[in-house]
């Protein structure tokens, strides 16, 4: 955790950049530990995990990132606790979230899918303008960028530059649509690099995760 804090921080005074810390399958007392050394935003991305973390630590005041992939039967339960979603790949995602009334607007990302594959988790680019122009309406939402994993076996770089100019785009729709979430341990340097302005650590903070029980 030393080494990568020494080496973000540079960035963090620089850039203003927000660390997520992933503490997904870790226990809520290593989030309590963590918030006392001063870190305010936590990612999570599983449900009920993240909402009983959430409410065991409400003391505390932190930011929650829902990071994992939002399930619509799901979607409405993890914004009841969530601050902020960063998976938001649907228009029928959108209409699950305006069916609730129990928060005002959750700060949401639009996640693009970097790879050719239609399984994985997010929007197609060719679907990105119409989806965040959706989001951007939504009287449940706010829209706060674009978020994005880079494929595994290609440089990250070249994953991430692909990220910035689609960032471009959401940020015709909406000019406060600021966010970039992307990088995480092994490819932080390289999100940055491309304008990241939220990175979501795990193992580089918190050390590899306990296996499920």
């Amino acid at each position: 955790m030393a080494a990568f804090l020494e080496q973000f921080e540079d960035a963090r005074r620089a850039r203003g950049v927000t660390l997520i810390v992933v503490t997904k399958r870790h226990p809520a007392a290593l989030v309590r530990e963590l918030a006392e050394a001063g870190h305010r935003d936590f990612g999570e991305s599983r449900h009920p995990e993240s909402r009983d973390k959430a409410e065991e630590l409400a003391d505390l005041g932190l930011t929650w990132h829902f990071v994992g992939q939002l399930q619509r039967n799901k979607a409405r339960q993890v914004a009841r606790y969530a601050d902020v979603l960063h998976s938001i790949d649907s228009t029928e995602l959108v209409e699950v979230l305006e069916g609730g009334d129990e928060r005002p607007q959750r700060d949401a990302l639009v996640q693009i899918n970097l790879t050719d594959d239609p399984g994985r988790g997010g929007v197609a680019p060719a679907d990105l303008d119409a989806l965040a122009e959706r989001v951007a309406a939504s009287p449940a939402l706010r829209l706060r960028g674009v978020m994005a994993v880079a494929p595994l076996g290609e440089d990250p770089g070249r994953a991430f530059e692909r990220l910035a100019r689609h960032a471009e785009r959401v940020r015709t729709i909406d000019p406060d649509a600021q966010w970039i979430s992307a990088g995480m341990s092994a490819d932080w340097r390289e999100a940055l690099e491309h304008g990241a302005t939220h990175l979501r650590i795990g193992t580089a903070i918190t050390g590899n995760r306990p296996a499920d029980g």
